[in-house]
């Protein structure tokens, strides 16, 4: 377990939150902090804690959860080293808490196997005198795994909550709003799973409640998922039903505890509450050395358990004296729940929660053995080194017995007396000699089927120190023993230094030797660094011993001499020293000298030397010899002498020429070298350069001259040399410097072309190009309007010309350019003179001849899809005449109309037309017709499109208005006639207007007079086409002729009547019959869209007296008034028999006749086409389609349909060549019925429409008379 971290308490005294290292950045669970100051005696009962500000109130007993891990199991043909024991503490703060959550799943991706053999670090100890102050984390967030995977690593017992009150059901809450079925608590064994379900009716929620699970009463489990934990949602679409299902998989010992689910909906909220226990399968029980079974080993030492806090308490001495024989499980039986604590803590024990986790199982009475007679005790316990016995009672003596250690049998071996087996009767005896640690483990015995299990502990004695160290004393490179003895030979002990183990591997300097009860530290080569504390740690003590390592006095034999050197000459120092096996270091000016290919530095025996091969400037300063270990040095001073020299290769620039920039600062630092440091003197020319100058000045430095120029400028350009002198000679050097800067503006650039969307530029080189060769231009435009400009190159433009693109054709532009050399751009030259991109439009489009006549063509287009910025001006019209090439100009002016006629032609000429659109860029291309044109006037012939609603009859009613389109075709303009009946029609009644291409006919206001069928004539010289429209003008109807009761009986009456005289020019569709009460006259409609004229109305009220009348109804709607009946019906009382009358069964049989006939019809090429017609007749007849007298059988083309005696024939895109006459046929056993019409199948096109097409007229004209002679054959 990682070291617990102290919490500094808070006003509140509540703990600190921390993050544990395990938790990869996960919140951990909240922590508690537990303060614990034992003192030497027993403590008594807690006193209550005072707050400021508030009165004490007395603390109740609080909980203490122990946690106890076990040991894992001994390897086979080995020993491991016990595992250490965890303890975990937790102690409720606030006495408002109740419930605990100490227990969570697991975490999901942990393995259980790798996390059982997981060691942890130890606690360290404290002061003895201060208060002790303990941060015990709940598990699965700073437990380590080899905690959380064992069996009772983690064991609840729940706060407030005795131990005889776990196995009681939680009371739970009322009936929720929410929640339909609730989960219930459940009790499983370890590595079982369990499923808690919860429900919620989804009928009034208007979307998904959100539910959380929780443990204990803050532990969200959203966040632990993983393979032990799954929580899963499901929704029922009939039901409604929201289904939650939490699933534990494999459980373990610390999933037992309080949990609880809570649902919320916006302002509703319910929650529940169950409770999850989890068995474990082995039992033990109370004849077991629990002090022992219970205590922690050693008090913060290394064998201390993962869960231990013992190393966090007073460090004390342990007592050597043995504590009295009490039996600590009578008094835990006797004793209060509340007491547990007490005891616990007076006789030792810190596994309080193991403790009452077995005083619990020991309580359960154990079922009678049919074996065994007497069973193994539940735990043993015996001393490193001694023996136990093993002894069982049989109830027959004849069961063979076997004996297991850790579920591996034991067999008894003739040289191995480890194990002896004894029988006494009914008594089966094992006997284990000199028990080791690796005898610590769990013992069964089986007896046929049943098999009793046992725990043995043993227990190791404490190793004493008999001998302590001795202090040492000595020099360095001595031999250093340390000596100890112990009360135990083969002890397992502990040599530190200074607080930290000793390492003793095969490269240390540290040696351990032990022969019986002596054990040896041996140095054999000592040093200073050996001075330190050395102690021997062993299980029952530690002893500790000071040991001192001092140097040798030192003595110089030779001491160092101050050397002059000149540079590159060789350098030696040299001096001698007592001892002479002492290592030391040179030092130059303060700084540690190290070797190197240069520097060799020597020690043999008491001869130290320091040579360097070639001396150097840097050589130079004060040597120091400083021997190891001592606080003395040996120093001397060493002096190099060097000519002066400048060395311009630094610089790294061809020629020494160095090019700057005007305008920039320039900054010359040359290294010079010389001993002593030289003068330096710079010149141009005759003038000597000062270093007190403002904007070029020259500074000297020890290791370098600065040449300054703060803003350059072209005068800056020539030869500046340098001059070095001292007293051990001159040297001389010279650099050239270039100042280069930006050229000049090149000259206003001209635009000699401009386009619609582009321009032609050019422009001069500048005069000047800035000491570097001109490397391109960049070209830059702008609305002359506007103030941005804009780059239109990001490459360099190497030529003297550019053409600008992509602009806006009608807006004023201005253009500039400017000059790149090596140093950068130039100013912007002036700009260009604006100018303003214009282009013509493009051709007109649909260009197709409208009308044509012995003197005149006409022709029709549609404006250009480009127009352009200069817009349109008009349109220019040219023609000439088929096989010349001069075109003559139609208009002699522009002009904006699509439409012209060019009049003066000869007729029964070919001419060619084409149209030019005209703006201020000049004239577009021309639009040509494709084929000449004929000019000759052509007759067509006369041809009514009738609109597919006046096919039918077209129904108003009275008082409407009547307004009628038909549309029809024909050239010249045809001659329109109307006739109605026969007759022709009185304009005072019907106006009608014709025009060039439909004639419309109107009646203000209908009246019934108006109906019938007009017949429209269109007539073209002898070319002439009809068609007739009904037009039905309805009303409302009269009122029935006669109504009379015809009888009355019971609570029945019978009324019969006649139709009404007028139906309103419209069939009848149903009657109304309404009665009323003779008493008060107030009418009730009984009967609405009622069909026949006779009916029987019933659920009379006996005793009343009635009269009924009746309306009549068409399309119109009711009549205006009704006919009621003369005489009243009185409803008589009851008593009286009625005679029924006999009748007789009508005979419904029937040949087929049909109701409604077809009707002529007329279709548009392309389209679906129906044709349809009623027929009655008993038996159902038998349908049968016709075209031109052959039947229609299995043909994808129609569709026939029969619903209710109506028969419908569908022709899917019907062409020219479906036309004709189709019949209907109705045959049953009585007879056959027969019904035709004529269909016309109307498509192609016309001249007009093959003239817009670009049609020769040839092909035109032979087209129109294969349609004349498919007309004249039908």
């Amino acid at each position: 377990m990682p070291e617990p971290t102290k919490k500094d308490e808070t006003p509140n005294a509540q703990p600190e939150e921390s993050i544990a290292p395990e938790s990869n950045g996960v919140l951990p669970l909240p922590e508690i902090s537990l303060q614990i100051s034992p003192p030497p005696e027993a403590v008594a009962e807690a006193e209550p804690v005072e707050t400021e500000g508030k009165e004490p109130e007395p603390v109740e007993p609080v909980p203490v959860e122990v946690v106890v891990a076990k040991e894992p199991e001994p390897v086979e043909n080995g020993s491991t080293d016990p595992e250490p024991v965890a303890v975990g503490v937790k102690e409720q703060v606030e006495p408002e808490v109740k419930e605990e959550a100490p227990c969570s799943p697991p975490p999901p991706d942990k393995d259980d196997d790798a996390a059982a053999s997981t060691p942890s670090p130890t606690p360290p100890a404290e002061d003895a005198n201060s208060l002790k102050k303990l941060s015990i984390e709940l598990p699965h967030d700073n437990v380590p795994l080899s905690a959380m995977g064992r069996k009772d690593s983690v064991w609840s017992l729940g706060e407030g909550q005795l131990p005889e009150d776990l196995d009681k059901p939680i009371d739970t809450p009322p009936l929720s709003t929410l929640l339909i079925e609730k989960p219930q608590g459940g009790s499983i064994t370890v590595g079982e799973d369990i499923t808690f379900v919860a429900k919620v009716e989804a009928k009034d929620l208007l979307r998904k409640p959100t539910i959380k699970w929780f443990k204990g009463k803050w532990m969200d489990l959203a966040s632990k998922t993983g393979k032990h934990l799954q929580l899963k949602e499901t929704f029922d679409r009939f039901t409604k039903i929201h289904t939650f299902e939490m699933h534990i998989i494999k459980a373990k010992d610390n999933y037992a505890g309080n949990y609880r689910c809570e649902v919320t909906y916006k302002d509703k909220f319910d929650s529940c509450a169950f409770d999850l226990e989890v068995k474990e399968v082995e039992q033990m029980s109370q004849n077991v050395d629990i002090r022992s079974a219970f205590k922690r080993s050693s008090e913060g030492q290394e064998d201390a358990g993962e869960l231990d806090f013992s190393g966090l308490l007073k460090h004390r001495e342990p007592k050597q004296e043995e504590a009295p024989d009490v039996d600590v499980w009578e008094i835990l039986k006797s004793a209060r729940p509340d007491e547990y604590e007490k005891i616990a803590f007076n006789y030792g024990i810190t596994d309080l929660r193991g403790l009452l986790k077995r005083l619990k199982k020991t309580k359960k009475e154990e079922k009678k053995s049919e074996a065994f007679a007497k069973k193994l005790d539940p735990a043993y316990q015996v001393d490193k080194g001694g023996k136990i016995r093993f002894v069982v009672d049989l109830a027959d003596p004849t069961v063979e017995l076997k004996w297991y250690k850790n579920g591996q049998e034991i067999r008894p071996t003739p040289k191995y007396v480890k194990y002896i087996f004894e029988h006494k009767g009914t008594q089966r005896i094992m006997i284990v000699n000199n028990c080791v640690l690796n005898d610590d483990a769990a013992y069964s015995v089986s007896a046929g089927d049943e098999k009793c299990t046992t725990e043995l502990f043993v227990k190791e004695l404490p190793v004493k120190i008999v001998k302590d160290i001795e202090a040492v004393k000595t020099t360095v490179n001595e031999r250093i023993e340390l000596e100890c003895e112990v009360s135990e030979e083969g002890a397992q002990v502990k040599w530190m230094k200074n607080g930290v183990e000793v390492p003793t591997g095969v490269r240390s300097r540290y040696r351990v030797k032990s022969e019986g009860t002596k054990h040896w530290l041996i140095i054999d080569d000592a040093s200073k660094d050996d001075t330190g504390t050395y102690s021997l740690m062993a299980t029952g003590g530690n002893t500790e011993a000071r040991v001192q390592v001092d140097l040798k006095p030192l003595k110089i034999l030779q001491d160092l001499q101050n050397v002059t050197v000149m540079l590159g000459q060789p350098l030696k120092l040299h001096c001698e020293i007592n001892p002479g096996n002492v290592p030391g270091r040179w030092y130059r000016n303060g700084q540690l000298i190290q070797p190197n290919d240069r520097i060799n530095i020597l020690h043999r025996a008491k001869n130290h030397r320091l040579e360097i091969e070639s001396s150097s400037i840097h050589d130079s300063g004060d040597y120091t010899f400083v021997p190891e270990g001592y606080t003395q040095s040996l120093c001397a001073k060493i002096h190099v002498i060097d000519p002066p020299k400048v060395h311009l290769d630094s610089l790294n620039v061809p020629d020494n020429t160095v090019v700057i920039v005007a305008g920039t600062k320039l900054r010359l630092e040359i290294p010079i070298s010389g001993e002593p440091a030289p003068r330096v003197v710079w010149m141009k020319g005759e003038r000597v350069i000062l270093d007190s100058g403002n904007r070029v000045r020259a500074e000297t430095f020890a290791d370098q001259t600065c040449f300054t120029i703060e803003v350059t400028e072209r005068e800056d350009t020539g030869n500046y040399k340098i001059v070095l002198q001292n007293e051990a000679g001159e040297d001389t050097g010279s650099v050239r410097v270039k100042v280069v800067d930006i050229p000049d503006p090149p000259e206003a650039p001209l635009v000699p072309a401009v386009g619609g969307d582009w321009c032609s530029m050019t422009w001069d080189p500048p005069l000047y190009d800035g000491g570097s060769p001109i490397l391109g231009y960049f070209i830059e435009r702008k609305k002359k309007q506007s103030s941005r400009w804009m780059r239109l190159n990001f490459d360099l433009n190497k030529e003297a010309t550019f053409e600008p693109k992509k602009m806006i054709e009608g807006v004023p532009y201005e253009v500039r350019v400017f000059a790149v050399n090596a140093i950068g751009v130039s100013k912007p030259s002036e700009p260009s003179k604006a100018f303003v991109p214009l282009a013509v439009t493009s051709e007109p489009t649909m260009l197709v001849v409208d009308d044509v006549t012995d003197t005149t063509v006409t022709m029709k287009w549609r404006p250009p899809e480009t127009i352009g910025a200069a817009g349109l001006d008009g349109y220019l019209v040219e023609y000439c005449v088929e096989g010349t090439d001069d075109w003559i100009v139609a208009n002699k002016g522009l002009t904006e109309k699509t439409k012209y006629t060019i009049t003066g032609l000869p007729p029964e000429s070919k001419i060619l037309v084409r149209v030019r659109a005209i703006n201020a860029a000049g004239a577009s291309t021309p639009r040509t017709l494709q084929h000449s044109i004929l000019v000759k006037e052509v007759i067509e012939p006369p041809k009514i499109r009738i609109p597919r609603h006046l096919k039918q009859t077209c129904i108003r009613r009275v008082g409407e208005a009547v307004n009628l389109v038909v549309p029809f075709m024909g050239k010249p303009r045809p001659k329109v006639s109307w006739l109605k009946e026969g007759n022709a029609i009185d304009p005072t009644h019907v106006s009608i207007r014709n025009t060039e291409c439909d004639s419309i006919i109107f009646i203000r206001k209908a009246d019934r007079n108006h109906s019938g069928k007009y017949e429209m004539t269109v007539k073209v010289e002898n070319h002439e086409d009809t068609a007739i429209i009904d037009i039905q003008i309805v009303d409302l109807p009269g009122p029935p002729q006669y109504v009379k009761i015809e009888e009355v009986w019971g609570e029945n009456v019978a009324l019969d009547w006649t139709p009404p005289k007028d139906n309103g020019n419209a069939p009848i569709t149903g009657y109304t019959i309404q009665k009323a009460d003779k008493k008060t006259m107030e009418w009730y409609t009984c009967v609405e869209h009622y069909h026949r004229t006779c009916i029987t109305i019933s659920e009379l009220v006996v005793g009343n007296e009635y009269y009924f009348r009746i309306y009549s109804e068409n399309m119109c709607g009711l009549s205006e008034c009704a006919t009621q009946t003369k005489d009243s019906a009185l409803i008589v009382k009851e008593g009286m028999n009625l005679k029924n009358p006999e009748y007789t069964d009508h005979d419904f049989k029937e040949p087929p006749k049909f109701t409604q006939p077809l009707i002529n019809t007329f279709a548009i090429a392309g389209y679906n086409a129906t044709l349809n017609c009623s027929v009655r007749a008993n038996p159902r007849p038998k349908v049968i389609w016709m075209k031109n007298k052959i039947a229609i059988i299995d043909d994808p083309r129609y569709r026939m349909f029969s619903n209710q005696g109506v028969c419908s024939l569908e022709i899917r895109k019907p062409n020219p060549y479906d036309g004709g006459t189709y019949s209907c046929k109705a045959i049953n056993d009585l007879g056959e019925a027969q019904v035709e019409c004529k269909l016309e199948v109307k498509g192609g096109f016309t001249f007009y429409e093959l003239m817009q097409r670009g049609v020769p007229l040839h092909l035109i004209d032979k087209y129109m008379n294969e349609a004349k002679n498919v007309e004249a054959e039908k």
